[in-house]
């Protein structure tokens, strides 16, 4: 925390989609200096290139330690790991090196958060494929941040206006996925909603609980995970104190949650709540043929650091087109400034 702002750092994402793009882009808001002090954390040639590539208005300060950052706008910190040849860094490609450039990144900012060098992080978005073929065999952020931080209780959860969904499960087999929707796990999860909220200061506490089958299962018409599961772990939330209602058939849980009658929902799997999700923070021109908006803020929670992430991919087919919409990026450092500024409290 310096001048009572706290420092931001931001993982530059894949080199060879529109991670650094974002990340320039929204270091250009002069808004994002007024409320923090942000630092990229990836490879200063692959911002110097991007800018150049842009023609933006912007000149990179590289440094090797956080105590060297000048936190300037127009002149954005690069936390320089020099892993990226630029030689053979090609956009919108999948390689073990851009893959390798993104983990380094993130380890970095994970190791800085927890050494107290950095108040919180935000992450670029990866490509998962590269990264498993640099020899780093996770399924997202979510896992990397649980591995590096110990973290055995966490859950993803997603941010956009009245929508704030967490999820039972995330990066596994629909398969798999039915088969994790557990009592305990549920309990867990709706503890961890009930305190991300707190965390960002919301006052509508009350919380939906989506079915897993259709119709919540019509009373074991549809199947039993329901009545078996999800229920019961309902019952015990509420009588722990919990402000929670369930299990409720999804497609009218998530159309009630966008009015903002639920402070927050819990889905039991990765597409059930994110596809709700970004229809309401994604807004794609068809006349353009492009995003107008990419908005939606991901946050992990249960880590001891904080990490809050664009809920976007790579974006591979217009990396380096300069199309790309910072929107999500802002709203994730945002969130973290806030998340920040609360935990300060909490600990003062």
């Amino acid at each position: 925390m310096i001048n009572n702002k706290p420092i931001i750092g931001i993982t530059m994402g894949d080199p060879a989609s529109i991670g650094p793009e974002i990340a320039v882009k929204a270091l250009l808001t002069k808004h994002l200096f007024e409320i923090c002090n942000p630092v990229i954390i990836g490879d200063a040639v692959v911002f110097t290139d991007i800018i150049k590539k842009l023609g933006l208005h912007a000149n990179i300060n590289s440094i090797k330690n956080i105590k060297d950052a000048r936190f300037v706008y127009g002149e954005p910190d690069v936390y320089d790991l020099e892993n990226v040849d630029m030689g053979q860094l090609q956009f919108g490609e999948i390689s073990a090196m851009a893959g390798n450039a993104s983990f380094e990144a993130v380890k970095k900012v994970i190791e800085l958060a927890l050494a107290d060098e950095i108040d919180a992080t935000v992450t670029g978005p990866i490509n998962k494929k590269s990264v498993n073929e640099a020899g780093h065999h996770f399924a997202g952020h979510t896992e990397i941040y649980a591995h590096f931080t110990g973290t055995k209780k966490y859950a993803m959860l997603l941010v956009e206006e009245n929508m704030k969904v967490i999820h039972v499960s995330t990066h596994v087999s629909l398969r798999q996925a039915c088969d994790l929707v557990k009592k305990d796990r549920i309990i867990q999860v709706i503890e961890l909603l009930h305190n991300g909220l707190i965390q960002l200061g919301e006052t509508n506490l009350k919380i939906g609980i989506a079915g897993l089958n259709p119709h919540a299962g019509d009373s074991g018409l549809f199947g039993t995970e329901d009545d078996m599961e999800i229920l019961p772990a309902v019952q015990e939330a509420l009588k722990s104190g919990y402000d929670v209602e369930g299990p409720i058939p999804a497609d009218t849980l998530f159309s009630k949650a966008s009015t903002g009658h639920y402070g927050g929902i819990v889905a039991m799997y990765h597409d059930q709540g994110h596809i709700p999700f970004k229809l309401t923070g994604f807004k794609w021109n068809a006349q353009k043929q492009q995003m107008d908006s990419v908005k939606g803020v991901n946050i992990t929670m249960g880590l001891p650091i904080i990490r809050t992430s664009v809920d976007h991919g790579t974006a591979f087919e217009i990396a380096g087109k300069g199309v790309a919409s910072c929107d999500a990026m802002i709203l994730a450092v945002e969130s973290a400034v806030r998340l920040s500024k609360t935990r300060l409290k909490q600990n003062a």
